[in-house]
């Protein structure tokens, strides 16, 4: 499931995203007094129905539950799911930290903040399904895309290869932790464990495919070398797999900035 933000009313959107005044907004009118209700408390629980129950079960009518309320009584202040999901990714975001302690040098301050997005999107999977193909453009991404920069700006690198090296780590870490966010959707959504789907599956390669040694050579020699061995019996397969490919392109990543500081003459140790 891919979420496309930015579907609903623009100037309506725009204006919630940053808090422009109600008037600007486009909100409906209701007569009365509206106690307990507003924008951030309706977006708070829609994001606790995320959380808790993935991005399919979010709608007006389950954040009205989660409040007490109808899903009507929500429409004075948000003008639709299309606007809501803008607003929860957005607040979501505002999670992340804005400072890192740059004077331990660009590596670790990288690394910090690399970390920090592969926990955030762990806690929320349902940011996962927020595409990047179209960015909300509210308050939230704008800070974290200026924290990021000026994370990687210590680098001392120009302006263009900072754009691609954001876009390198962002992608790396959203879809490693993708991985990890539909393995453990996977045993929910179809009621069948990781262990039990591989014993049905993998035994069959024996039988099916007695040539296979033949066939994948290279697949067939780093099994040998034990590199899909994994450590933790508890925890899922592919999580530990995309973990450590999240680790190891991070490392790459890394190692490659410091060859691109050596080339524009820089030192790659501050």
């Amino acid at each position: 499931m891919v979420v496309f933000a930015g579907q609903g009313d623009a100037r309506r959107s725009m204006a919630l995203l940053w808090r422009a005044p109600e008037g600007e907004r486009g909100a409906r009118s209701a007569p009365g007094p509206r106690p307990g209700l507003s924008v951030d408390v309706i977006v708070d629980a829609a994001i606790a129905v995320a959380d808790a129950e993935g991005m399919a079960a979010l709608s007006m009518r389950a954040v009205g539950e989660r409040l007490g309320r109808t899903a009507m009584a929500l429409y004075t202040y948000v003008p639709g799911k299309a606007e809501l999901v803008d607003l929860m990714y957005d607040r979501a975001l505002a999670e992340l930290p804005t400072r890192y302690d740059l004077s331990v040098g660009w590596r670790a301050a990288v690394t910090a903040w690399v970390r920090d997005l592969w926990d955030f999107h762990l806690r929320h999977p349902w940011t996962l399904q927020v595409s990047h193909a179209r960015p909300v453009l509210g308050p939230g991404w704008f800070t974290m895309s200026e924290t990021m920069m000026a994370v990687l700006r210590t680098t001392g690198l120009d302006a263009r290869t900072l754009r691609g090296l954001g876009g390198t780590l962002t992608h790396l870490v959203r879809d490693a932790a993708r991985i990890v966010a539909e393995t453990r959707l996977a045993t929910q959504e179809t009621g069948k464990g990781e262990d039990e789907w591989w014993y049905a599956h993998a035994p069959q390669l024996d039988e099916l495919v007695p040539d296979f040694g033949a066939r994948f050579p290279t697949l067939t020699w780093m099994e040998s070398q034990h590199a899909f061995d994994m450590d933790d019996a508890e925890t899922p397969y592919l999580v530990q797999e995309a973990t450590e490919v999240f680790e190891a392109g991070l490392a790459l990543v890394l190692d490659g900035i410091e060859v691109r500081i050596r080339r524009a003459g820089g030192d790659p140790d501050h």
